[in-house]
């Protein structure tokens, strides 16, 4: 894990919960982005870039439930990156008072370096960095 990773939680809240009482699969995902955005952050510091922004979400397994009152606990990696975009892992563990520690998601992001062009739009433009 050394290199681009970064961490990240969430603690479950009633208007988290869906009408089964887990935690509502969008709101995960949500989080997830925000994991990777962190992540795309330290990856792309120093480069000469405006940002970067989601481009696709690949893949997302639900593994387990998690409950209000749990937290979430996101590890953010960068897995592979080209001259635009870069791809990153982020897994969710939940972390209830009553119950050990669990993976409840598994996500891939892909995201794309972004640099406002002289007409303040955002382009994809190449970040130069390698993992």
């Amino acid at each position: 894990m050394p290199g681009f990773s970064a961490k990240y939680s969430q603690m479950v809240m009633p208007d988290h919960i869906n009408i089964v009482g887990t935690l509502f699969g969008g709101q995960m995902i949500a989080w997830v982005d925000l994991a990777a955005a962190k992540v795309a952050f330290r990856f792309l510091k120093g480069a000469d870039i405006d940002g970067a922004v989601t481009r696709a979400i690949d893949k997302v397994e639900f593994k387990e439930p998690v409950y209000l009152g749990d937290w979430v606990n996101f590890t953010a990696t960068v897995i592979s990156s080209g001259s635009t975009s870069f791809r990153i892992e982020v897994e969710a563990h939940a972390e209830g008072r009553h119950m050990d520690p669990r993976l409840a998601c598994v996500a891939t992001v892909v995201m794309v370096a972004v640099k406002k062009d002289p007409d303040g739009n955002y382009i994809k433009t190449t970040h130069g960095k390698t993992c």
